[in-house]
């Protein structure tokens, strides 16, 4: 080999160094991981649940969610994102929230936006334009996520009167605004498996996933019955339709639907373990498991802190 020829080895060499030092992060990154996450739906149904009924271990990452913040008027009618506070706010008011945050470390706040009904009729999502329903949302949101000290937001509208371009628009930018405006510091998707919603919030994961933390997909919405091989494969579909995103397991605590507890729920969550793909689970919700004595929230956290 000539001397010629050495330069040469050394600049392929060094490249071939350069690109694995660019590639490595993508790959840690993208890499499969279980976490000790724990969330949990509250105050949509006003059974006078407090953040101090739920039980909370120590040792997992805790996020109640408030259900919900609504672009709605009493009335009821749509008001083009200007949001009001739906949820129990006697029981879970602002002083609430900061008791609740300064006695556990562990646990962080967020909002729900949207949900099935208000007052028994469907909310829709019906923004006059992007442009307006974004600055509205913007403003009304920010003032209620400071008055209640939150820490992020949870998009749950099921019910569509705008197409899904213009719906990722609007929550992509709306999120894309409060995380800049340092507002919030996560968010987080509820889709479930229905045609029209899964068309919208696939939209929005297609240009906006990179800026959503967590998918709390309801895989309570399958048929009561579910198995736990029909769980796991609800849940590997989803995983594949969300790449990428930090898909949760979920129950409904009265288990009307899905896979319970009672069934097998865990039993799937110990498989997803062993895969490391248990990205957290979350519950809907605090207000019905109230009734239960919240047994199956303390077993999920158990589960959670517990390593396989």
């Amino acid at each position: 080999m000539s001397n010629m020829a050495l330069p040469k080895l050394k600049l392929i060499f060094t490249l071939f160094f350069l690109q694995t030092l660019l590639t490595s992060p993508t790959s840690i990154q993208a890499a499969p991981a279980n976490s000790d996450l724990f969330r949990e739906y509250i105050g949509a149904q006003f059974k006078n649940v407090k953040f101090s009924d739920v039980p909370i271990n120590p040792n997992v990452e805790f996020h109640f969610i408030l259900s919900f913040a609504i672009d709605y008027d009493t009335s009821p009618s749509p008001t083009n994102g200007k949001f009001d506070v739906f949820w129990d706010s006697v029981n879970l008011s602002p002083s609430e929230v900061s008791s609740i945050k300064n006695q556990h470390s562990n646990v962080k706040v967020a909002l729900s936006l949207g949900g099935d009904t208000v007052k028994d009729v469907h909310v829709e999502f019906k923004p006059s334009s992007i442009d307006s329903w974004v600055s509205n949302a913007v403003s009304s949101l920010t003032g209620i996520i400071q008055q209640y000290n939150l820490d992020g937001i949870d998009i749950d509208y099921e019910h569509f009167s705008a197409d899904p371009a213009t719906f990722s628009e609007c929550i992509g930018k709306l999120i894309t605004t409060l995380k800049n405006n340092g507002v919030i510091s996560f968010a987080s998707i509820a889709p479930f498996d229905d045609e029209q919603v899964q068309s919208h919030y696939l939209a929005l994961w297609k240009s906006y996933g990179h800026l959503i933390d967590y998918v709390n997909f309801q895989f309570y919405a399958y048929d009561q019955g579910t198995t736990v091989s029909q769980f796991i494969n609800y849940f590997k579909t989803q995983s594949s339709n969300y790449n990428g995103g930090k898909v949760l397991a979920s129950f409904i605590s009265d288990g009307s639907r899905g896979l319970s507890p009672e069934n097998g729920f865990f039993t799937a969550c110990d498989k997803l373990k062993s895969e490391q793909q248990l990205h957290g689970i979350f519950v809907w919700s605090a207000d019905d498991s109230k009734a239960n004595g919240f047994r199956y929230e303390e077993q999920s956290q158990n589960f959670l802190a517990t390593p396989h």
